[in-house]
C-alpha cells in the first residue's frame, strides 16, 4: 500500500530541492525524517513537512486503522519538477537591465509499507468503517 504527497510552488530552486531529496530517496521513514531535521538547508525543511504529510496520508488511506510505527515505511519515490519563474529586471551599467529569475519547483514524495497487510483485513476495516 502507497500513499502520495505533492507540494507545489516551493520557493526555490528545483536543483538546491534535489540535492537534500536525493539523500532520502530509498530510506526508511525514520531514517529520512532523521537526515532531513539535522540539515543545515531550508530545502530540507520543506521536504521533512512534505514526508511527514505523506505518512498521514498512508495512516488516513487505511481509516487510521494501521499505525505507520508498526510497518516498515520507507521513501519509495521522490522527484523534483521545475514550476513557474518570476521575471524581474535589475538595473545594470550604462542603461541596461539584467533579467532575475526567481524559480519554483513541485514535489512529489511516495511512500510505501515493506510489512504486507492482508487486503481481506484492510477489507473488512474498511466495510465497518462505513457501516458506523
Amino acid at each position: 500500500m502507497e500513499a502520495v504527497a505533492k507540494l507545489k510552488n516551493v520557493p526555490l530552486s528545483a536543483r538546491k530541492m534535489r540535492f537534500v531529496v536525493d539523500s532520502i530517496r530509498g530510506k526508511s521513514v525514520d531514517n529520512a525524517l532523521n537526515i532531513l531535521k539535522f540539515s543545515k538547508r531550508e530545502a530540507s525543511e520543506w521536504a521533512e513537512k512534505l514526508l511527514l504529510s505523506a505518512i498521514a496520508n498512508w495512516e488516513n488511506k487505511l481509516d487510521m486503522a494501521y499505525s505507520a510505527d508498526d510497518h516498515d515505511l520507507f521513501v519509495k519515490a521522490v522527484f523534483v519538477d521545475e514550476a513557474g519563474m518570476l521575471k524581474r529586471f535589475r538595473p545594470a551599467p550604462h542603461g541596461r537591465a539584467h533579467r532575475i529569475r526567481k524559480r519554483s519547483n513541485h514535489v512529489t514524495l511516495i511512500v510505501e509499507n515493506k510489512v504486507e497487510i492482508e487486503e481481506a483485513a484492510v477489507e473488512e476495516i474498511i466495510e465497518e468503517n462505513t457501516e458506523d
